[in-house]
């Protein structure tokens, strides 16, 4: 079926224009001045191309939706979490999920495995709306990673690794105290001093033994296949230049401003959490998205923990100056050429049909239509 988009204001690569759009065989057909089939009339709203998520955790607080609480369907879990993806006006996700279970006693991975094989099975009966891949977040202070790893490290659906090193002391978690109340808030986990000196010197003593040559093992099983690799949490310059030396050509969320001047210098892509552009800071005290943007430091946003903040940031940034189309980039095209999906993230001829149509209430964008593939699901 064909469909032409009219009356639109179309959010392009390079430019914000008035004009028409063409979609035929689930593709965008023509830009700027289109015909035939079905009329939709856009009534001067913003045509964009639907949002492309590299990081969301989201999935996994539909599995663990409180401490200790596994949720026991595994596919209204899966479900719940594409439609609220979907509702965030996001049509290509890739789902985070966290490999490494030193914390859960087996927990996390059981919840890993039933969320791939959820995963699957619903995409494979066309439940899901989305186009839903994965992305593994390797813990390497683990010492089980490797093995979980090697199970699915081989999945079709696998776009992107991570490695990740959150032993207390260093990167993200520089601050001890920082960590311990996080840990108290969100796993309700209370220690006394001397249970809490203890557990530091357990994840140290790993962290010693396990992280190098787990990086190691992931680089090279992530090059074998051919799969993009992102560092995680990079603090110092030190940090930016081993990942660097790694192979690794994505920085994700540097914590502080000289790890994201040197990733600039190394040419590494830059990726910072879309919650932190709209609460205006970072939850756990670390660089600040919108300084970094206003510092030319910021490629892409992931929608991280909040799936509606990957369509109100780029719109904050506009609002801060950035112009609107390369605002929209962040979280559209430069994801799309981040992982190599050349398919989407821009409204060309040729592209799939995945669209957006959003008005501005105020200065908070609505979703008003959604297109996945020429299909208009809303």
């Amino acid at each position: 079926m064909n469909t032409t988009i009219r009356n639109a204001r179309l959010v392009l690569p390079d430019a914000v224009i008035e004009g028409e759009l063409g979609i035929a065989d689930g593709q965008i057909s023509a830009v700027g001045e289109a015909s035939g089939g079905a009329e939709i009339d856009l009534e001067g709203d913003l045509l964009l191309p639907g949002l492309i998520d590299l990081h969301t955790d989201n999935m996994e607080h539909h599995f663990q939706p409180r401490p200790g609480v596994r949720w026991p369907s595994t596919l209204s879990a899966v479900l719940a979490h594409d439609w609220q993806m979907l509702g965030g006006g996001v049509t290509t996700v890739l789902d985070a999920l966290s490999l490494g279970d030193y914390d859960s006693g087996g927990a996390r991975t059981a919840m890993l495995d039933a969320a791939i094989t959820g995963l699957t099975e619903a995409r494979d009966a066309g439940l899901v709306k989305a186009n839903h891949y994965l992305h593994f977040r390797c813990e390497l202070s683990d010492p089980a990673l490797l093995g979980i790893v090697e199970r699915h490290i081989d999945n079709p659906a696998l776009r992107l690794l991570s490695v990740m090193d959150h032993t207390p002391g260093q990167r993200q978690w520089h601050n001890t105290q920082l960590y311990r109340e996080f840990r108290r808030k969100k796993n309700s986990q209370v220690w006394t001093d001397e249970e809490f000196d203890a557990y530091l010197a357990d994840r140290r003593a790993d962290q010693t033994t396990y992280v190098v040559p787990g990086r190691a093992a992931i680089g090279a099983l992530g090059r074998a296949r051919n799969l993009r690799i992102a560092s995680h949490d990079d603090t110092s310059i030190a940090d930016v230049e081993e990942s660097y030396a790694d192979g690794i050509a994505i920085s994700e969320f540097p914590t502080t401003l000289v790890a994201a001047q040197r990733a600039r210098e190394l040419k590494m892509q830059i990726v910072m959490g879309a919650p932190n552009v709209v609460l205006g800071r970072s939850h756990s005290g670390n660089a600040s998205a919108t300084s970094l943007a206003d510092a030319g430091l910021l490629d892409l946003l992931t929608s991280d923990y909040v799936p509606a903040s990957l369509l109100h940031a780029p719109f904050i940034l506009a609002g801060r100056g950035m112009p609107l189309h390369e605002a929209i980039a962040k979280v559209t095209a430069n994801a799309a050429d981040a992982i190599g999906m050349a398919d989407r993230g821009r409204l060309a001829p040729g592209l799939r049909a995945d669209l957006l149509r959003v008005r501005l209430v105020g200065d908070q964008p609505v979703i008003r239509g959604i297109w996945v593939g020429g299909k208009q699901l809303a």
